[in-house]
């Protein structure tokens, strides 16, 4: 005959059961709902769920977002040169290089050299380029403010486009950027770092450097500009990041 069961190994067998049920169904509920924030309609890279996200911090960014705040700037001493991500645009020999400009703003497309960039008033910057993998290196730039840039080659009353595009000269990179960041004062065209001319890894002869955005921002190696009101394609907001990615 078995012996009687203790009143209080009976409660402890039915909160067990009872635990063991109620964590089956949070475990069901956790696995749905993780399928659901990951579930992509046909065409899209990334959930809607996660897309609303970045479309909030992109609204954010965008309201806090003021040409007069400066990115912090550090001493030249501290310079370093960075890591050269990315070789997507850079894999053809460069042969010889000009940069195309057309768009809004831009009465006839022109057809500009390095001499062209470089007869502009010289700036030099030395702020952190940040990258989405998240790490940063501060680093001294030298180039031409874009905005001096439209003021000589576009009409700044007519090259009120809402933004601009860049791409490589074989087209394979691309990125897009809202006009007032790339009007900010401390986004550059790019042909010296550290003192030195860009080495082919960072973009020689020309890149853009725009230390309010990050890395993947700052296209390197500039074929083409390209005025625009409608949004230009981007290269990896095409493949779920976000297109302001800015800070």
């Amino acid at each position: 005959m078995s012996k009687p069961l203790d009143p209080v190994d009976i409660a402890l067998r039915r909160r067990t059961r009872r635990a063991f049920l109620f964590g089956g169904v949070a475990a069901l509920a956790g696995y749905a709902g993780l399928r659901w924030l990951a579930k992509t309609p046909a065409g899209e890279v990334i959930p809607p769920a996660l897309r609303r996200v970045l479309t909030f911090d992109e609204l954010i960014a965008r309201a806090t977002f003021s040409p007069r705040r400066l990115s912090r700037s550090y001493p030249i001493s501290d310079a370093r040169e960075p890591r050269a991500n990315g070789h997507v645009g850079l894999d053809a020999p460069l042969g010889a290089w000009s940069l195309r400009v057309d768009g809004q703003g831009v009465a006839v497309p022109l057809v500009l050299s390095l001499a062209d960039i470089r007869a502009l008033p010289r700036v030099d910057v030395t702020t952190e380029l940040r990258c989405v993998e998240g790490w940063s290196t501060v680093v001294s730039w030298t180039g031409a403010r874009f905005s001096d840039f439209v003021a000589r080659y576009a009409d700044p009353q007519a090259a009120v486009s809402n933004y601009v595009g860049l791409a490589t000269p074989d087209g394979k990179y691309y990125v897009g950027l809202e006009l007032g960041s790339m009007m900010h004062p401390q986004t550059l065209l790019c042909y010296e770092m550290n003192g030195a001319p860009l080495t082919d890894a960072h973009g020689a002869p020309l890149r853009l450097v725009t230390p309010v955005k990050y890395g993947i921002k700052s296209l390197k190696r500039i074929g083409s500009i390209h005025f625009s009101d409608e949004r230009p394609p981007d290269f990896w907001a095409e493949r779920g990041y976000d297109y302001y990615a800015g800070f």
